[in-house]
């Protein structure tokens, strides 16, 4: 209850209020930001940055489970992860791919921006790509998840034993790319706008960064909508059954028509990580570990 005894309980109304709170900061944020001339790419940053501060207080303050806290060789290498592989490898990957394929449309008098609603709002269009994306995106982790291959490449990202807010970008640069693929680079050459692109980007990455959160929280109804932690949390469960639930990536949706969703009442998640306790965790060796066949996730 968000008041006991006629007193507002604040850690309640944290547990209830932050991730719809900060996600909505986040969008004023970008929004006000880019209103003011700033270009739509830094002014998602600058959005996402701000929300991401919120999330570690909150799993500062709040944990849902204490003994999540990592140490802080854990905390170096998935920060190596994250500025290298989910800031990095994806502007280059725009800069090269993006750009690349553009210019051979173009060359060939193929244009492909018709198929895109570009009249509607722009926050018809972020759930438009939410929506396209979050199909996209959920049959692809369903097939990291079944063919052996290449769950050798995702098992970097299930490898810690615990789930705190930094380690949502321990992805393997080959599953990166494969992820760009799928889930931006379609949007960037039907010529969707940069500020959708923009836009799509805030919710993608406070979203990103709550599913991995150590945060304690309650999300009620939303948990219907979106692919939360609460949700995810079961997702990076060592146990099969509850490991293969919860693919959404943003949105949980598929999974309920796909039956997919788990997400038991009255029941915490208990281990977490891959069933391999020996996996190595450090940057370099989890470069090459997917490609050691004596090493099994």
């Amino acid at each position: 209850m968000i008041y006991e005894e006629g007193k507002l309980n604040l850690s309640r109304l944290a547990e209830v209020g932050s991730y719809p709170v900060v996600i909505a900061l986040g969008f004023a944020l970008f929004m006000t930001l880019a209103g003011a001339g700033l270009n739509v790419t830094l002014a998602s940053y600058g959005a996402a940055l701000v929300g991401v501060c919120l999330i570690v207080l909150h799993e500062v303050k709040l944990p849902y489970r204490k003994d999540w806290r990592p140490p802080a060789e854990d905390v170096r290498t998935d920060t190596l992860f994250l500025i290298i592989v989910q800031v990095a490898l994806p502007y280059l990957l725009a800069i090269t791919v993006i750009i690349g394929l553009a210019g051979a449309l173009k060359a060939g008098g193929l244009t492909v921006n018709i198929f895109w609603p570009h009249n509607l709002p722009v926050v018809v269009q972020v759930a438009i790509m939410l929506l396209a994306a979050d199909f996209m995106r959920y049959w692809l982790h369903r097939a990291f998840h079944r063919h052996p291959l290449m769950w050798r490449l995702h098992a970097v990202h299930h490898s810690p034993p615990q789930l705190y807010t930094i380690n949502v970008g321990r992805f393997h640069p080959v599953e990166k790319s494969i992820q760009y693929v799928f889930d931006t680079l379609p949007f960037a050459l039907l010529a969707v706008s940069q500020e959708v692109l923009a836009a799509y980007f805030v919710f993608y990455a406070l979203n990103g960064f709550f599913q991995h959160s150590n945060c304690r929280v309650y999300l009620g109804p939303l948990n219907y909508i979106v692919a939360g932690p609460e949700l995810h949390r079961w997702h990076h469960s060592r146990r099969a059954r509850e490991m293969n639930s919860n693919f959404g990536n943003n949105l949980i949706g598929w999974d309920t028509l796909f039956r997919t969703r788990f997400l038991p009442n009255e029941l915490d998640v208990e281990t977490i990580g891959l069933r391999n306790r020996r996996y190595p965790l450090g940057f370099l060796v989890q470069m090459r570990s997917p490609f050691v066949r004596e090493l099994l996730p």
